[in-house]
């Protein structure tokens, strides 16, 4: 099935935000892109657009140019603009994500239409369309820029459309044996007493809590090996010093090597 979805952006101004908006489209998997009467007639061939675009200059090379939405919104069974500010009169205004979810048992052939970056769409494009998409913000600031917009609005049709999954970037940790970790909590109860933190004559609970922290991390087994590993250098750093060997005296050592003659007396 081709792409369901349109991103319409409705005399755009500024190069760089065309690239990211081609940007934020790829990255959800969308890839049609319509200019409406763009103030840069070659926006999408941009030095800027292409460097925003990062990855995505194949979504530019394909951009339409269009002099009307009208001409925009031809082959769409559905058209949502996107604006923040109050109208008196046009279609209804929804939270993106409930309205995204319910149009998506439709799949219709869908634009999401978006405005200038300084003024937002005019009221004649919003009357052109079936809903008008707010998405909720601080009340005290809601300003985001065109990028922005698309990027939410496309990740949240994407998830409405059934998402992507979350791909782990490293296969799960193998869970260490239980044996290991018995012995290892032995091992530390050993070092513990060893340097006084643990007193053998009154534990309290302190092995069992370790026992409940150590199950509790789900240890691998080479944490296994490090914990081993530390309880090891704790055993070697509080190890009693050897006793340094006695030397024989100067005086001795040269009767030693004179063999042994008292020296004379004074």
């Amino acid at each position: 099935m081709s792409d369901p979805t349109r991103f319409v952006l409705v005399h755009t101004s500024h190069a760089g935000n065309v690239g990211a908006a081609a940007r934020a489209m790829k990255v959800m998997g969308f890839s049609e892109l319509v200019l409406v009467r763009p103030r840069l007639a070659d926006v999408a061939s941009r030095d800027e657009a292409l460097a925003m675009a990062s990855g995505a200059s194949d979504v530019l090379a394909a951009a339409r140019v269009v002099d009307t939405l009208a001409q925009a919104l031809e082959g769409c069974t559905h058209a949502c603009a996107t604006a923040m500010t109050p109208r008196d009169f046009g279609p209804p205004t929804h939270a993106p994500r409930p309205y995204l979810q319910e149009l998506a048992r439709q799949v219709p052939r869908l634009a999401l239409v978006f405005g200038p970056e300084r003024t937002g769409l005019a009221n004649a494009d919003v009357y052109r369309c079936h809903a008008c998409l707010s998405i909720p913000t601080d009340p005290a600031y809601g300003s985001l820029n065109l990028a922005q917009a698309v990027q939410l609005l496309a990740y949240e049709w994407r998830q409405a459309l059934g998402g992507y999954p979350v791909l782990p970037r490293t296969a799960p940790a193998a869970a260490a044996d239980l044996g290991a970790v018995q012995a290892t909590l032995a091992h530390w109860e050993q070092a513990l007493v060893k340097i006084g933190f643990l007193n053998p004559a009154a534990p309290k609970k302190l092995m069992p809590r370790l026992q409940q922290l150590l199950l509790r991390a789900r240890l691998s087994p080479q944490e296994v090996d490090i914990l081993r590993g530390v309880a090891r250098a704790v055993d070697e750093a509080s190890a009693p010093s050897p006793s340094p060997s006695r030397s024989p005296s100067p005086a001795r050592r040269r009767g030693h090597e004179s063999g042994g003659a008292k020296p004379p007396p004074r």
